[in-house]
């Protein structure tokens, strides 16, 4: 055996010591100070799937017949709806993984409202307003409240919701 066979290679799964960790982190949510009264942003568009569904109400226990039997003769409309949960917790999503990722702290208060169906195949995206932000006194944090509107691939509002939420601030 050559001493390049027999080799053992070490890896050291902590940071390496020079990781200048004030570099600004790829993915960071906001913190309060940078968001202001009126400021708007729209979230990435996504396709719900038939998969998205079927997941959705395994794991909620959501298992109504409109949404486990395809073409329900008691359903209300034709097609395949959703859970107003599943389209509020996938816009969510968008905004826990862009907005507020590790700067969101609670969930304080959510109020919603359900406008129009969405069906297996819509496309949805939403538009969120930040329309308030009162600072705490404890640790420069802040509650933040947003409007969000939900839209389908048609441009129909199908949902709105407006969530009060503790988020992060600069240290």
């Amino acid at each position: 055996m050559t001493s390049q066979n027999t080799a053992v290679a070490t890896h050291s799964h902590a940071a390496p010591a020079g990781v200048d960790r004030n570099l600004p982190r790829l993915g960071q949510g906001f913190v309060w100070q940078d968001l202001s009264v009126g400021q708007r942003f729209r979230t990435f568009r996504r396709t719900v799937t038939e998969t998205d569904l079927v997941s959705f109400i395994g794991v909620t226990g959501m298992l109504e017949a409109i949404f486990i039997e395809d073409g329900y003769e008691g359903g209300a409309m034709a097609g395949r709806p959703v859970p107003g949960a599943l389209t509020y917790a996938l816009i969510e999503g968008f905004i826990l993984q862009t907005m507020i990722q590790g700067t969101g702290l609670a969930m304080l208060e959510l109020h919603q409202k359900i406008l129009a169906p969405v069906l297996v195949g819509d496309t949805i995206e939403a538009v969120v307003e930040v329309t308030e932000i009162r600072p705490t006194s404890k640790s420069g944090r802040a509650v933040v409240t947003s409007r969000i509107d939900v839209f389908n691939h048609q441009g129909v509002m199908v949902m709105t919701y407006t969530a009060t939420r503790l988020l992060a601030g600069r240290k």
